[in-house]
């Protein structure tokens, strides 16, 4: 491979981001040329190697004024004239409306491209237009990127086939760290505060745990996404005069720092794609309570009594129930911790980029050979 372009909207601070900005400044260590074609630029962007050619193909600010069908169409226009400029030998498309964004401007030309899922289709690829253009669109991808088994089994057989799953990498920052020569009591939890991640649910739980030991207190980490959950957790905390041992403690740089100070670790989401805050959970060696969200990320990296406990979504009795069994059973905790730890094999940076470069060294094989 001599050159790869990636698309997708942006590079503000997410899952999708991270994995693009390491994955380009990888491939730009190891002499590749890269591009990286956004919608837009924001302020609290990864950082891109000085080597990656970042190009705008969003709208201008001409278009501001057209209305929503020119827009659209301008959108495609703009990438395909990107991809007619630096012709790389591979499109990569990461997220919803990128996948039929780059189908659109190159699935016809020689370039092929390949699409990535990064969440639960269910909900997100099941809508009337979702279901014509990938009827359209999705035939034309030359391969595709899933996370987990559950996002592969949604979609036909002809995208399976052409299809490979790779997990995201966790940060290195999370790999070896000292376990602590005695874990606080507390529980602990990190991700944005927002509906699908149920943390109303987590505080509930735990309300009935703290009754069984008033020593322990609740840690949630997460920076608010202004849908309403922060309110709904504060009236839980206030309604159940919790203020003293629930705790949102806002967003942190230091997670490394924190999270490994605690007992357990829960996880409460009611949907993900292949969740980072359980990933790095388990880099941290964790003892983690995971519900088992569709579609499948969870399971994927997690298999029930060894390297953690998994239960069912939106099932309170059940994480009161492995809140309290981690509690009282530290040796079970620290066993299932030290085996979540060794997600480290599969998740560190190279490992992950490896497994991309040689899929897309594959593709491009097998695209030339059809062309």
């Amino acid at each position: 491979m001599e050159s790869i372009a990636f698309h997708l909207n942006c590079l503000v601070k997410g899952g999708a981001e991270r994995v693009v900005s390491n994955l380009a400044n990888q491939f730009a260590s190891e002499g590749i040329k890269v591009y990286v074609a956004t919608e837009w630029q924001d302020e609290d962007e990864f950082q891109l190697d000085e080597r990656v050619t970042r190009v705008h193909v969003g709208l201008r600010p001409e278009d501001e004024k057209k209305n929503r069908v020119t827009k659209f169409f301008l959108r495609i226009k703009y990438l395909k004239e990107f991809i007619k400029e630096y012709h790389p030998q591979v499109l990569v498309a990461f997220a919803q409306r990128a996948n039929y964004r780059a189908l659109m401007a190159a699935g016809n030309s020689d370039i092929p491209v390949v699409i990535s899922i990064r969440t639960d289709p269910v909900g997100h690829y099941d809508a009337f237009s979702d279901k014509v253009q990938i009827k359209w669109l999705f035939p034309k991808a030359a391969g595709c990127v899933f996370q987990t088994t559950g996002q592969k089994e949604f979609f036909k057989p002809y995208l399976q086939e052409n299809s490979t799953i790779i997990l995201n990498p966790v940060n290195p920052k999370y790999f070896g760290l000292k376990k602590p020569e005695k874990r606080e009591k507390v529980v602990m939890h990190h991700a944005r505060l927002v509906d699908f991640k149920n943390q109303p649910l987590l505080c509930e739980a735990f309300v009935e745990v703290h009754k069984k030991h008033p020593d322990y207190v609740l840690k949630i980490f997460g920076p608010d996404s202004f849908d309403g959950t922060k309110e709904i957790l504060e009236k839980i905390i206030a309604d159940n005069h919790a203020e003293d041992y629930i705790l949102l403690m806002g967003g942190s740089d230091e997670l490394e720092k924190e999270i490994p100070k605690g007992a357990v670790y829960a996880f409460t989401s009611d949907w993900e794609g292949l969740p980072n805050s359980l990933l790095e959970a388990m880099a941290m060696g964790m003892p983690i309570v995971a519900t088992d969200c569709p579609c499948g990320g969870p399971k994927t990296v997690m298999t029930d009594g060894k390297n953690g406990l998994l239960i069912p979504i939106k099932d309170k009795d059940a994480l009161v129930a492995g809140l309290n069994r981690l509690i009282e059973d530290p040796e079970l905790a620290e066993r299932l911790g030290d085996e979540a730890a060794k997600i480290e094999e599969i998740t560190n940076a190279q490992a992950i980029f490896v497994q991309w470069r040689d899929y897309l060294d594959k593709v491009i094989a097998d695209f030339k050979k059809k062309k």
